[in-house]
């Protein structure tokens, strides 16, 4: 082995390890995408479009201001090689821009004003089946990229996107475990409150729930908050008084 290609292949190990970081977040796993993809490939500039929560593309990094550029166009034009990828989900090949316009006219109208690429391939940021966005290889020149390249890429691309989905699971599971946490405090306060009731007003804790209830229901407002100022303040005195004052308005 040549000590060229074992550098090439060393560079390419690092790259890995590092988009492969599960402490990085999105828009740092995607830099760390583009600045090796330059590194190791052929291109003269990468950019990355990543879908929302809604599925709606959006910019997460660019090598440089032309390819930043080329990714804007394309999301204004919604248009182009990195749309279809997306949506595709396969790769998309444009050997020669120029020769693309009636494939996708206002962006190649566009990229041609700019003339800062001739050719874009582009790889799927893809995981069992779902594409989460795309990668764009920029060249100055017209031509297609050798097969290994575009296999460097697609292997680079494939491990940002394990990172990039476990990086979202793990926000999700800790929204979700936040909303836990909420309830079950929200429900530790509701049962002290009730205490509070009962033990103040001789009622059973059933009775006491239904005015604790009743008192926030009235006055449209949410049941644990009336909960803690039961809890925290007086204002037992005044939910306890609601089924009295319920009765002297019915006489």
């Amino acid at each position: 082995m040549s000590q060229a290609g074992g550098g090439r292949e060393e560079m390419a190990s690092r790259a890995v390890g590092s988009v492969d970081d599960p402490r990085g977040q999105e828009h740092d796993v995607a830099d760390l995408l583009v600045e090796h993809t330059v590194q190791l490939l052929t291109a003269d500039a990468a950019g990355i479009l990543l879908a929302d929560a809604r599925r709606e593309l959006r910019v997460m990094a660019a090598s440089s201001e032309d390819a930043m550029l080329m990714e804007l166009l394309q999301l204004q034009s919604d248009e182009g090689p990195c749309v279809d990828c997306f949506h595709g989900g396969s790769p998309v090949g444009v050997v020669d821009l120029t020769q693309a316009g009636d494939r996708w006219p206002a962006f190649v109208a566009a990229a041609a004003d700019r003339g800062a690429f001739r050719s874009v391939h582009t790889l799927p940021l893809r995981l069992r089946g779902e594409t989460i966005g795309a990668l764009d290889l920029f060249y100055r020149e017209p031509g297609s990229p050798p097969d290994v390249e575009l296999g460097v890429g697609q292997a680079l691309a494939d491990v940002a996107t394990i990172a990039i989905v476990s990086e979202r699971a793990a926000r999700r599971a800790e929204v979700v475990n936040d909303q836990l946490q909420s309830a079950l405090h929200s429900r530790v306060i509701i049962e002290h409150a009730k205490g509070v009731l009962a033990g103040g007003g001789a009622l059973g804790m059933d009775a006491a729930f239904d005015r604790l209830r009743r008192y926030a229901r009235d006055r449209g407002l949410r049941l644990s908050e009336v909960a803690r100022q039961v809890v925290e303040t007086d204002l037992a005195t005044a939910v306890l008084g609601t089924d009295s004052t319920r009765k002297s308005a019915s006489q």
